[in-house]
């Protein structure tokens, strides 16, 4: 990690309102290891907490209907992150396909037109391009053609079922949160993932060497590497 800040790096990240993208910017100010972050969505956020204190960061705020207008806010980052995700019940259908993919993948492509080395996408576990299942089928033709892009170092997190408290309130995922608890505590990462881990696997997948271009990492394989941040 200190080695990787000594190559003064900055990074993007997009969908820092989410929970995983949360979690992430938590620990991109915890760990310091970029000497500037760039938060880009549709609108600025405030960061509150001790976390934040010294961690230079700033927002840009663009329209992802027209992302080709705010092009330039990609210009220099040599590291990005994509967080971005919804549910077909929030959004619908279309909506859904329109933020999993055509948003994630107009991301993806500036990043890459602009310079963009090593790429990080948050997926979901069973993501498959030819599954007959909407949710899995589009994470995966996302995770898919992305891949496409030629990205240096490209890193897909495909976590379990997310353990974390969101502001707007999911009846289904509060139960299985529930039911799910004793299989987080006694095999972290068999089924569950904390949204920590997410963001502290994506801090420990950037600052290590790349071993291949392309890396997968299942609900374990987060669990492992957020441990290697955590100690």
């Amino acid at each position: 990690m200190d080695a990787f800040r000594e190559t003064n790096q900055t990074a993007f990240v997009v969908g820092h309102t989410g929970e995983c993208g949360k979690a992430l910017v938590q620990e991109l100010a915890r760990t310091k290891i970029f000497s500037k972050v760039f938060l880009i969505g549709r609108r600025e956020v405030t960061l509150e907490g001790d976390v934040y204190k010294d961690f230079a960061v700033e927002q840009k705020v663009v329209d992802f209907d027209n992302l080709d207008a705010s092009a330039d806010v990609f210009k220099g980052p040599s590291v990005g992150y994509c967080c971005l995700g919804t549910t077909r019940g929030k959004a619908g259908k279309a909506g859904f396909v329109k933020v999993d993919h055509d948003y994630v993948m107009k991301v993806g492509e500036l990043a890459k037109q602009n310079g963009c080395q090593q790429y990080h996408l948050v997926s979901s576990t069973g993501a498959n391009k030819d599954s007959s299942m909407l949710y899995t089928k589009v994470k995966g033709q996302a995770e898919a053609e992305t891949a496409d892009l030629g990205f240096e170092k490209y890193s897909i997190y495909r976590p379990g079922l997310l353990m974390c408290k969101r502001k707007e309130f999911r009846f289904g995922e509060w139960i299985a949160q529930g039911l799910m608890k004793p299989v987080d505590y006694l095999s972290p990462g068999s089924a569950t993932n904390t949204v920590l881990s997410v963001g502290q696997a994506m801090i420990a997948r950037t600052v290590k060497p790349a071993e291949e271009s392309k890396v997968i990492l299942g609900g374990k394989d987060i669990y492992r590497a957020s441990r290697e941040v955590t100690g």
